[in-house]
């Protein structure tokens, strides 16, 4: 299967070379398409000059920082305009192991699965380092995703994974509308919705070592906001069908 690597970036000039060298090193076949949100550091000029040395990688500029959501749809639409079977996310910045890749893809065809999602919360899975109240933190903001999507994934927020992109297309870009980490939760939602198949591999998380984190708890909150509004809607729509 033709598997494209998408990379959105935003500040990412300190870790996009590396990054980039073990993501072509590990899956050697695959395109890499860097979806960089017009980072002031750079980002996109490294990203180009890495490609002019290791090739097939593709390096989409966009004016401003959209958010997650924004540049993985961009990122799928160029995928499934240039005719890769499978679409893969993953963060530039080494908390994503590259080394999870072949398996991450090849799993969509020996499990089967229509989405396959790199795991902190099934056996196996890690996240070394994190303190006990951010690992709590995360697994019932999680449990909460399940109970009120009735959606059967463990770590529905993880942000490694790799889509058919048939699942894609069948589901419809237009179809989401989150912006940041609230995307990965839509997504695998609908994915789910739609009847695909969503298998969990375990990974190692680990924090950053270079570089600043974008994440906060306006975009915590945000998720945690769409998911209760997703809940009630799909709620109320089952009950009025039954009434």
């Amino acid at each position: 299967m033709a598997a494209l690597v998408i990379l959105p970036t935003y500040q990412e000039a300190e870790n996009i070379r590396h990054t980039l060298n073990r993501v072509r090193e590990v899956v050697p076949d695959a395109h890499i398409l860097v979806v960089d949100d017009g980072s002031p550091d750079g980002t996109a000029e490294l990203a180009d000059e890495a490609a002019a040395e290791l090739g097939q990688i593709t390096v989409m500029r966009r004016p401003a920082k959209a958010g997650l959501g924004p540049a993985y749809r961009a990122g799928f639409a160029w995928g499934i305009e240039h005719g890769h079977d499978v679409l893969v996310e993953m963060d530039a910045d080494g908390q994503h192991d590259p080394a999870v890749l072949p398996q991450l893809i090849s799993t969509l065809e020996t499990a089967p699965a229509d989405l396959v999602i790199g795991s902190r919360y099934i056996p196996g899975g890690a996240v070394p380092g994190w303190p006990a109240n951010r690992r709590i933190l995360s697994q019932m903001g999680n449990r909460y995703i399940g109970f009120m999507l009735k959606l059967g994934v463990r770590d529905a927020t993880a942000g490694f994974r790799a889509y058919r992109t048939t699942m894609i297309e069948k589901i419809g870009l237009e179809r989401s509308r989150a912006d940041g980490y609230g995307f990965q939760i839509e997504m695998a939602y609908e994915v789910s919705k739609a009847g695909g198949r969503i298998v969990e591999i375990p990974i190692t998380f680990r924090d950053r070592q270079k570089g600043v984190s974008k994440m906060s708890p306006n975009i915590v909150g945000e998720a945690l906001k769409l998911v209760t509004r997703w809940g009630i809607r799909d709620r109320t729509q089952r009950f009025r069908k039954q009434g």
